[in-house]
């Protein structure tokens, strides 16, 4: 189906107010050298930003949630952006660059955001016509574990102090949630009770994760959790916790539907598999042609009953 055909209606919910793309761990290097010696991940990189331009015209934001480069090159930042601002551009959509363990806050400050190189927290601020977006910064500098610093918390809460008309997203790189893979615990987000005491009771309605490099949801003080799988490579899960390594395969980024009452997180494989042609416009457009009652004969009734 294309992307124009949310203006279809056919159920209870009404069209998404705000539709965001979350994107994770690129990990680019300088010179487009593969990672590892073996994951191209700029090649993977830009059939996830093909992927992206067929799922949606005109997408909210972009938000890319850390470890931007693997190893904090300035020009693996330059080659990132070069990728990006051009499909940010075309879809009209701000971009929303957070900081991983992976990353370097100076290269990241001064390549992407054309700010100072300094070791500053990498944050940030989005009016989405109503819906707040925020960037927080759980790099350590000089460690892979996440935490988020006193001065970063309070700043957090000043920014929620006065809720948004249609609430706020947080994006951060490490998930304040647990992960079944032990070797992830040594990583995990510290001092998340604190976090929590800042986000509780809160108009925040969605926190949006990477670190993980496989798709992952929970909850955390009430509000709901959506780690994004990477685009580089991902964690073969399939496989015993503790046996658990990369693989070329299953790279996906999520496309976020928010809606009054609920926001949605739909899993974007990055593949070229065969697929179907039995849903196109043309079929949406039949369908739109027809009663409520003429579309449920239609496709709801199972045939001979």
């Amino acid at each position: 189906m294309s992307a124009g055909t949310s203006a279809h209606v056919f159920g209870r919910h009404e069209p998404a107010s705000h539709v965001l793309i979350h994107v994770s761990d690129p990990h680019f290097l300088a010179g487009g050298a593969q990672l590892g010696g073996r994951y191209d991940v700029e090649e993977n990189f830009a059939r996830t930003l093909r992927a992206i331009r067929a799922v949606h015209p005109h997408p909210s934001a972009i938000v890319i949630t850390g470890d931007l480069a693997d190893l904090g090159e300035p020009d693996a930042y330059r080659r990132l952006r070069a990728a990006v601002e051009p499909v940010a551009r075309e879809l009209g959509a701000p971009v929303a660059w957070v900081a991983g363990n992976h990353d370097e806050r100076p290269a990241l400050r001064q390549g992407l955001l054309d700010l100072e190189p300094t070791e500053d927290p990498v944050t940030g601020v989005w009016d989405l016509d109503g819906l707040r977006l925020i960037a927080l910064d759980s790099s350590v500098p000089g460690w892979h574990h996440g935490d988020i610093d006193h001065d970063q918390l309070s700043w957090l809460a000043e920014q929620l102090a006065d809720p948004a008309p249609h609430g706020t997203v947080l994006a951060l790189h490490h998930p304040p949630i647990p992960s079944h893979l032990p070797l992830f615990d040594v990583l995990e987000l510290r001092h998340q009770d604190e976090l929590a005491d800042v986000i509780r009771g809160t108009d925040v309605r969605g926190i949006l994760a990477g670190h993980l490099h496989y798709s992952s949801h929970g909850t955390f003080a009430g509000v709901p959790v959506s780690v994004a799988s990477a685009t580089c490579y991902t964690m073969n899960v399939a496989r015993p916790p503790a046996d658990v390594n990369g693989m070329d395969a299953a790279q996906a980024f999520h496309l976020v539907h928010v809606y009054p009452d609920t926001i949605t997180h739909t899993v974007v494989p990055v593949t070229d598999a065969a697929t179907g042609d039995y849903f196109s416009e043309e079929w949406l457009e039949r369908m739109a042609s027809l009663t409520p009652e003429g579309r449920l004969e239609a496709f709801s009734r199972k045939p001979g009953r």
